[in-house]
């Protein structure tokens, strides 16, 4: 058994098989008195994406265990296009980081901007409710195995923030 098959006894599969792409465009329901979107709703499309592309991944129902910092790079404005490219980059044995880009493309000229990246880490849930094993992730191109390298390092950092946590309570 290869590194990279270890972490789960069922078949892996390559990233490509979990990708998403979901597209929307900013209401004016969607936005603050500047007529930019609020946050909280890039936020909840962030999840969405993130929990189709788990299930994808896992062919189970996820839940969400934690999304790292987001990182709003440029405002999204009234009327833009908002494009969510999500993609499971690594899975442990029961969770999966899910790494999301949001794009924002302005209607009239067609220019795209990078508005947001996230990192979400979402959990397998067996018929009980229970944390069960996800496959693991086979990344092919060059691209997908830098992807994988770095969800690993994330996955480490997050670990140790839980036990610090854990060990102050």
């Amino acid at each position: 058994m290869t590194a990279l098959s270890k972490q789960s006894t069922l078949p892996g599969k390559p990233p490509s098989e979990s990708s998403v792409t979901m597209t929307e465009i900013v209401l004016p329901s969607d936005t603050n008195a500047l007529g930019t979107i609020f946050g909280g709703k890039v936020m909840s499309w962030i999840d969405i994406a993130g929990a189709i592309a788990a299930g994808r991944h896992a062919r189970r129902v996820v839940v969400t265990a934690s999304i790292d910092a987001l990182h709003f790079l440029a405002p999204i404005k009234l009327g833009y296009f908002v494009h969510l490219r999500a993609m499971v980059n690594f899975a442990a044995r029961t969770s999966m980081e899910v790494g999301i880009r949001v794009e924002s493309e302005n209607p009239l000229t067609g220019e795209i901007v990078n508005t947001v990246r996230a990192y979400a880490t979402f959990v397998a849930l067996d018929d009980h409710g229970r944390p069960t094993p996800v496959p693991s992730v086979l990344p092919i191109s060059s691209e997908e195995i830098r992807r994988f390298e770095e969800a690993k390092k994330r996955r480490e950092s997050r670990m140790r923030l839980a036990e610090e946590i854990k060990a102050r309570h």
